[in-house]
């Protein structure tokens, strides 16, 4: 089969495209045939190597999936050939081999695909949907009839993020970096969308919010706006920090004066059961289609190399979905 590889950690150049042997599921395993591969920026901090958790070399990068179960391991009864299902590899704390023809798949890392959802839809879900349920749910707290602003709400996360909210009975407000983005965000339910290449954005959520600011933040790039979402918070609000690509600065006070609570986000952190409660409440959100990945954009296995480059590129929009 062919498959993606990084022999040596760097930059997307060390993605190889290579004929390897095909897989055979083990025990406890399924043979995935994949039709769907979802790209995220964690994928592109792995091959570089600065991921905390990286694997050992070579090896094929991607964790997240959709396909087609071909045959499966010893011991495995709650699948069979021929299901649909998503891997979200993410939850196994080892985030890759999805980039490839096949993959032989733990089960606690494959979920059932409602027959109402496609495979791009399906390999949209493991590290997005997963994380803003994570984000929204569990790690924010988020009640109906709160307001929460989602800072970068038109990439993959973000535009999960806005359809949980809103399905959650949230007023939502969302940020985006183009045009297309702010109407991407409309078009997923949130109330308001504020332009975050617009000098003073951030002001306008005073009057939205009827001067108190969001009782929620989901930030998706705390190390450019951590310090200023401490300045725009509710007091006893709360900031979520889902993605981070560096350091910042903040002064302390600005979170002791209005007891602000601010968490961090890895989704290898999540128990076994959370893990169960998130996929969960993802199927269902698909199955009753309050739940609908956008696709920003589809590209071939032979442009590995430039998924890993695209979806790093500012203007987020959708997920970007690599197909073999």
């Amino acid at each position: 089969m062919r498959a993606v590889r990084v022999h040596k950690f760097g930059g997307p150049e060390e993605l190889k495209l290579e004929e390897v042997p095909d897989p055979v599921a083990g025990p406890g395993e399924i043979l995935l045939k994949i039709e769907a591969i979802g790209i995220n920026p964690l994928d592109t901090y792995i091959r570089s190597g600065v991921h905390a958790i990286c694997p050992p070399l070579p090896y094929t990068p991607g964790g997240d999936g959709a396909g087609t179960v071909i045959s499966v391991g010893e011991g495995v009864i709650e699948f069979s050939a021929g299901d649909r299902v998503y891997m979200a590899a993410a939850v196994g704390s080892h985030f890759d081999g999805a980039m490839a023809e096949m993959a032989a798949v733990a089960t606690s890392e494959i979920f059932h695909l409602p027959e109402n959802s496609s495979f791009a839809e399906g390999a949209a879900l493991g590290v997005p949907y997963a994380t803003a349920y994570y984000g929204l749910h569990l790690r924010g707290q988020a009640q109906p009839g709160q307001t929460v602003f989602i800072h970068g709400a038109s990439g993959a996360v973000g535009t999960a993020t806005v359809q949980m909210a809103r399905a959650l009975g949230l007023k939502v407000i969302g940020s985006a970096g183009s045009q297309k983005g702010c109407r991407l965000v409309l078009e997923q339910g949130a109330h308001h969308v504020l332009n975050h290449l617009c000098d003073g954005y951030l002001d306008e959520l005073g009057s939205l919010t009827g001067g108190k600011g969001p009782d929620l933040i989901v930030e998706m790039l705390a190390n450019v706006n951590l310090a200023r979402d401490l300045d725009v918070v509710a007091k006893y609000g709360r900031i979520v920090i889902v993605g981070s690509r560096g350091e910042i600065t903040i002064n302390p006070r600005s979170a002791m004066m209005k007891n602000v609570d601010v968490v961090g986000l890895a989704l290898f952190n999540a128990s076994d059961e959370q893990t169960q409660l998130i996929h969960a409440g993802l199927r269902a959100g698909l199955e009753s289609g309050i739940l609908k990945a956008v696709i920003g954009r589809t590209m071939a296995l032979e442009e590995a190399v430039a998924s890993h480059e695209a979806v790093l590129e500012p203007g987020a929009f959708g997920k970007i979905i690599v197909t073999p």
